[in-house]
Parts: C-alpha cells; structure tokens; sequence
C-alpha cells in the first residue's frame, strides 16, 4: 500500500482538530487530501449526509475523545473489535476508523462508533475524481484486535527487516518491473513535496514509525508488484510471497500503532 490510507488521515487530523490544535476547515481539508470530496451518513444526530467539517464537530459533541485506525486483511482483523458485521464490512473496504467516547442514547450506556470508507471514482484517465463515503455504524467497545505499542511495533520491525532482506536478495526477487517502479517513484515524488506525517499532537516516536512503515510498505509493493520483478519461475514467486508476508503485516502492524499512539496516550492519561 504505497498510498496513504484514509482511514489514517481521517483519524490524524481529526485527532488534532479533537485537541484543538487544528481549525475545523483545516482537518476537513486535510483529511479530504486529493479526493474531491468525503461525506459522512448515518452519524448519530444528523439527519442526512454531512461533510467532514460537522462530521468531526458532531463526533466532538457526541463525547469522542480520540480516533483509531484498522487496516485489516484476511485472516488477520487488525484493529477491529466486532460487531462481525462491521469487521466484514471494515475488512471488504481494507480499513477503517473507531470513533470511541461516544455516548449512547440509553441511560448512561457507553458506544463507540465506526467509519467505514465507500469509494467510488469516475472520469477519463488523468482526469478521475475520487468520492468517499464514511458510513457512520455502532461497534463494540472494546480493545482492537492485535494493534501492538509503538515500541513494539517498531521493533517487529526490524527484526523482520533483518531476516527476510538477505533472504530476499538470494532469491534474486527484490527487483520489480517498470510499472510498480513507476509507483514508487510517484510515491516518493510525494513524500519530497513535503507531505507532512500524522498531524500536530503526535508524539515524535509516531511520526519515527510511520515513515518507517511506510517505507517498508513501499518496499513490499516494490518487491511484490504484479509484474513480479526479478522472479522468474513459480517456485521463486511463491517463496517470495512467503518472506514477504510477515514485512507486510509488521508494515500494517505499525502503520496502526502510530495513527493510534494520540488515542492511546489520551488512556493511559485517563487512567
């Protein structure tokens, strides 16, 4: 996944809007980065689909105090915490956000709310516009799936790193042809604009593992892309496929734990 996930955007910047660090107009822009627009339905006390300026002001009256982020792929649910009807949902969209602090309607009980992304683009090549909607639903309040601590996710890491790269480079399959090249460049091009990791109110150790993450993330597509790089029998791209799941899931792994280091250090605060 060499692009940003929305879901990290719209937990990030809506952090920072939460901590009052940011403008209402500023976080919605952010958020909404390249995409022509963002909506959110279904968001508890708004009767039709609202745009991510109120969206992230009503999650503030609903009492959210902090946002997270799930990334999860099959037969790993990273992240989430049920109902499985929204961990379907979550997984079929490959992310999503958890709004937690909401209060419910019923005397005193406490809801979390999720976000699920619905994306839809059309136009001519070069010329696309990209949609999103948030569908707003009730989740568990619970403890996401096997989201680990910024420090562990960082060491995962590199070990994982440590193993798999000399493993890699005998198998001769860490190359790629020229149009997952292509992707990387652009997603490099990106990252020298300036693109600014997380938000304002992030601790710098989020910000170290993220760009981390995402360069091992960038890696794996490189090493994996479709047009199989160096591989060159079935043999090779099947062992290649096996050395590089763990990279990839430690890449998902700690992608998760630095958009929800805000959200995890407002608990241990609390607590």
């Amino acid at each position: 996944m060499l692009d940003e996930p929305r879901a990290g955007r719209f937990a990030a910047w809506g952090n920072a809007l939460l901590a009052g660090l940011v403008s209402p107009d500023e976080a919605a822009t952010r958020a909404v980065a390249d995409d022509a627009s963002h909506r959110v339905v279904e968001l508890p006390g708004e009767p039709g689909p609202v745009g991510l300026t109120l969206a992230f002001g009503r999650l503030r009256a609903l009492g959210v105090a902090g946002l997270r982020i799930a990334l999860p792929a099959p037969g790993h649910p990273l992240g989430l915490c049920g109902p499985p009807e929204f961990n379907e949902r979550a997984l079929e969209a490959g992310e999503a956000v958890l709004a937690a602090g909401a209060p419910g309607r019923a005397a005193g009980a406490d809801t979390a709310l999720g976000l699920i992304p619905e994306v839809s683009a059309a136009g001519p090549a070069g010329d696309v516009l990209t949609q999103v909607v948030w569908r707003c639903v009730p989740v568990r309040q619970a403890p996401p799936a096997d989201v680990p601590s910024l420090g562990e996710a960082e060491r995962e890491l590199n070990e994982v790193l440590r193993e798999t790269t000399a493993a890699l480079m005998t198998l001769d399959v860490a190359g790629a042809g020229a149009a997952t090249r292509a992707r990387l460049d652009a997603y490099r091009a990106r990252m020298e604009r300036g693109r600014q990791l997380l938000a304002p109110g992030y601790p710098p150790r989020a910000a170290r593992v993220l760009e981390l993450a995402q360069r091992v993330a960038g890696l794996v597509e490189l090493a994996g892309g479709g047009d199989h790089g160096g591989a060159v029998s079935a043999a090779e791209i099947a062992e290649r496929d096996r050395l590089l799941r763990p990279v990839e899931r430690a890449a998902r792994r700690a992608r998760v734990a630095a958009y929800n280091a805000y959200a995890e250090e407002l608990e241990r605060q609390r607590g």
